[in-house]
């Protein structure tokens, strides 16, 4: 009698500590995150914001089957005193124990930011902020610091436009401002190797100067083929010492960059040293962020006589070129008929 009793205990004691270790596996270890239709969900975490915040998104969002299995493990972990902010990923097969660990480490999913090529320096905070955590007050102070850029990327307030080169970024949410320049110039470094390098010095202009005229020749088409003859055009000016009489660098300075269809001659009065009309050599800055195809335009010309240009009145995108100026005004008067017929004033 006194042997069954001692092993039914034995039994009972086996089943709790059974039922008592599955308990704990499943709290800690099972699966927790939702899983979504339309993919992996994301968990973002602001700076300076604390546990309550983090438990809030996450109820908020249905992102945890069991929250308050999740805040029990988490207050287990003292994961409240080691809040880190980020965008973090929750994959499907995360159990509490894991998905505490990864928001203490800090592991958090990087962001495909894409920079996109922009006319005026103010509108690339806003850019920045829809995409990343970035102070954008704080970004905007960092750009218009001009000793702080000389400093740091011997650049000005003008020049600091050609830091940047439209593309895909890899990059932590939770980037801050000097971060993220930081980044930018990485990049910027990347891109000008010493092949490039030479190159620039072989037509005689300096990395800057090379991205100031990518970005007229962006501003003057988009189709490929077009942009090493429209680069030789402005460099075989700058190599007589013509000025570049560069339309889009009129518009620049009136903010009508995107906006204006047509430059007409008052513009071209316009007092700016951004007036290739009236100043000779290049502008003091780039009028756009030039993508990589401008530079390599610009780097890898076309070899050829031009020195004018013009719009196809057929509306492709392409151009005519020519050497002459007598030859220029017919291929000229046909595109200015073209924008008359079509109603375009400006």
């Amino acid at each position: 009698m006194r042997l069954s009793v001692i092993k039914a205990s034995f039994f009972l004691l086996f089943l709790l500590l059974a039922a008592g270790s599955y308990a704990a596996w499943r709290v800690l270890y099972r699966p927790n995150v939702r899983t979504l239709a339309e993919g992996p969900a994301f968990l973002y975490i602001r700076t300076g914001t604390g546990f309550t915040a983090v438990l809030d998104s996450l109820q908020k969002y249905q992102l945890l089957r069991e929250p308050a299995e999740f805040a029990w493990v988490a207050r287990q972990q003292n994961y409240p005193a080691q809040v880190r902010a980020g965008r973090y990923r929750l994959d499907p097969n995360l159990g509490n124990l894991d998905l505490v660990r990864r928001l203490a480490a800090g592991h958090q999913d990087t962001v495909q930011f894409d920079l996109k090529p922009f006319h005026y320096l103010d509108r690339l905070p806003r850019q920045v902020s829809r995409q990343l955590e970035t102070d954008s007050f704080k970004l905007e102070l960092l750009l218009g610091d001009n000793a702080g850029l000389l400093s740091r990327y011997q650049l000005d307030t003008c020049t600091v436009r050609t830091l940047f080169i439209p593309g895909r970024y890899q990059l932590l949410w939770n980037t801050s401002a000097a971060a993220f320049l930081d980044s930018v110039a990485a990049t910027h470094r990347r891109f000008w190797t010493a092949e490039r390098r030479a190159r620039a010095d072989s037509i005689k202009l300096t990395p800057v100067q090379v991205s100031v005229l990518a970005s007229i020749v962006q501003r003057e088409t988009a189709q490929l083929t077009d942009k090493p003859l429209i680069a030789a055009v402005y460099l075989n000016r700058l190599r007589r010492g013509q000025p570049l009489q560069a339309d889009p660098t009129l518009l620049w300075p009136l903010h009508g960059l995107g906006t204006r269809k047509r430059v007409l001659n008052v513009d071209k009065k316009v007092d700016s040293p951004y007036n290739t009309y009236r100043h000779k050599g290049l502008p003091p800055g780039p009028i756009t962020t030039p993508l990589p195809s401008s530079l390599n335009a610009v780097l890898r010309p076309a070899h050829n006589q031009n020195l004018f240009f013009c719009a196809r009145p057929d509306g492709s995108g392409f151009s005519d070129f020519a050497e002459t100026y007598a030859q220029h005004k017919i291929n000229a008067r046909r595109y200015q008929h073209q924008l008359d017929s079509l109603g375009v004033k400006r």
